[in-house]
């Protein structure tokens, strides 16, 4: 599955610039004029990796970013014309994991993103496994459910839900936002084709299937068994 970043950034000349960038290396991009407008999107659109302007209508980029690290780990680069070492420091104890200050050039930007993905992603996978919890892990190399007795594998589909849930611990995700991140906007078909896939999915995680529960008339939300 492509990368996606959220670019929140309110002059629309630099939203446009830095999708072009990103866009050619193959990223899906998706754009916020505000920071109310981030927040939906990170909501909606669950990126894996956030742009953020700091100073913007509505909410600004300070606050944009306290309430995304309150419920995710998504990786965030900081942009703005607001330099100074207190400023950037500030930045990095809200949560941020880069600081770019404009001007700046996108081709850098882009790089600097690629490898904060690499960072971030063998911080948390140094072995390409994640524990799922009561001895089961995932590999994401192979797309298997592992135990000591036995691997099991999981269709692109289960494997790309399970990632969404895990990338998002703790938070319930509502049905129409799986739907639309893993079979994209313009699927029509059933909605309940994602309750299906859950339920193959949690036949598949054996004692571990309690780690997803289901949120009555919303969703579903990853809670770690040990």
């Amino acid at each position: 599955m492509a990368k996606k970043v959220l670019i929140v950034e309110d002059e629309q000349r630099i939203r446009e610039l830095i999708s072009d960038y990103f866009h050619a290396q193959d990223w899906m991009v998706c754009q916020a004029a505000n920071g109310n407008e981030g927040m939906f999107a990170f909501e909606t659109e669950i990126p894996d990796l956030i742009i953020l302007d700091l100073m913007m209508p509505e909410m600004d980029g300070w606050e944009l970013c306290r309430k995304i690290r309150q419920r995710s780990g998504v990786p965030i680069i900081i942009l703005t014309a607001v330099s100074g070492d207190e400023r950037q420091i500030e930045g990095y104890e809200l949560g941020a994991d880069d600081y770019v200050t404009k001007p700046f050039s996108p081709k850098v930007l882009v790089s600097k993103a690629e490898v904060l993905m690499r960072r971030v992603n063998g911080h948390m996978t140094p072995d390409a496994h994640i524990l799922i919890g009561l001895g089961i892990q995932l590999n994401t190399r192979s797309y298997k459910l592992e135990s000591k007795e036995e691997a099991i594998d999981l269709t692109p589909k289960e494997y790309d839900i399970l990632q969404l849930l895990l990338r998002n611990r703790g938070i319930v995700m509502p049905r129409e936002t799986i739907l639309n991140y893993i079979w994209g906007a313009e699927y029509d078909g059933d909605g309940r084709v994602v309750d299906t896939h859950i339920k193959k999915l949690r036949n598949k995680m054996g004692p571990a299937s309690d780690c997803i529960r289901t949120i009555f008339g919303i969703g579903y939300t990853y809670e770690e068994k040990r």
